[in-house]
């Protein structure tokens, strides 16, 4: 198998290669930070020509994810769209793909600090989403275990560049970004340091789920280093 399963908060979640988590119990399939629109709100803010090419490349992943699991669940943890003005700006082929994916399952829309508010699409638009025991919210905090949120977009730096990751301690899981142009921050970044306790494993995302400890030293291997 190329998907990583691990116990979480009393519940056993998957880890997937694309960077989507499923909770199979629950018929949930969760990704964060899909930033539909990202490049047309580079060019629009920055006049930066990306490959106009992102949503439909991040649509395609996020249905083989769907179709994959059989969700009759799925949750968009937050930045779903790169601002307000890029869902707007969304062609008619992709907000009709969204609408597919909705059909037959419940949809739901976290909000993100990139999409504050809700937006004109079918679906629950939330702040967060607790059930059986899991909370999940667009930004970790300090307030509940069994957390799962996004908007850090963490990567793990290894001796041939960094791979986008998973980041899992006892209390919180982090997704990595599921869009296709979107940037990461390295797990040895003090923000996440902060956040994530001693022993924090790192799941890299790619042709398979791995594994490895989130601290490392410069040689690849698992570092002493504490967190908080």
């Amino acid at each position: 198998m190329n998907t990583y399963d691990f116990t979480f908060a009393g519940q056993r979640l998957v880890a997937r290669p694309s960077g989507a988590l499923h909770w199979p119990a629950a018929g949930l399939l969760c990704v964060s930070d899909l930033h539909l629109g990202k490049s047309a709100r580079q060019a629009r803010r920055n006049g930066v020509q990306l490959p106009p090419y992102d949503v439909e490349d991040t649509l395609a992943r996020l249905e083989a994810e769907v179709e994959a699991t059989a969700a009759a669940t799925v949750i968009c943890l937050g930045d779903s769209f790169d601002d307000l003005q890029a869902f707007d700006a969304l062609p008619l082929t992709a907000l009709d793909w969204i609408t597919r994916l909705q059909a037959g399952r419940r949809w739901i829309w976290i909000e993100g600090n990139h999409d504050p508010g809700p937006v004109a699409l079918a679906g629950d638009h939330l702040a967060q989403f607790r059930h059986l025991g899991l909370t999940f919210r667009h930004f970790a905090s300090d307030e509940d275990r069994g957390e799962i949120s996004g908007h850090y977009h963490p990567k793990l730096r290894l001796r041939a560049g960094s791979r986008a990751c998973f980041l899992v301690d006892e209390a919180r899981l982090i997704l990595p970004a599921f869009g296709t142009y979107t940037g990461g921050l390295r797990s040895d970044d003090p923000a996440l340091d902060r956040l994530m306790a001693p022993g924090a494993l790192a799941i890299l995302t790619g042709a398979r789920a791995l594994a490895v400890p989130m601290r490392q030293n410069r040689s690849g291997r698992a570092s002493s280093r504490r967190g908080r």
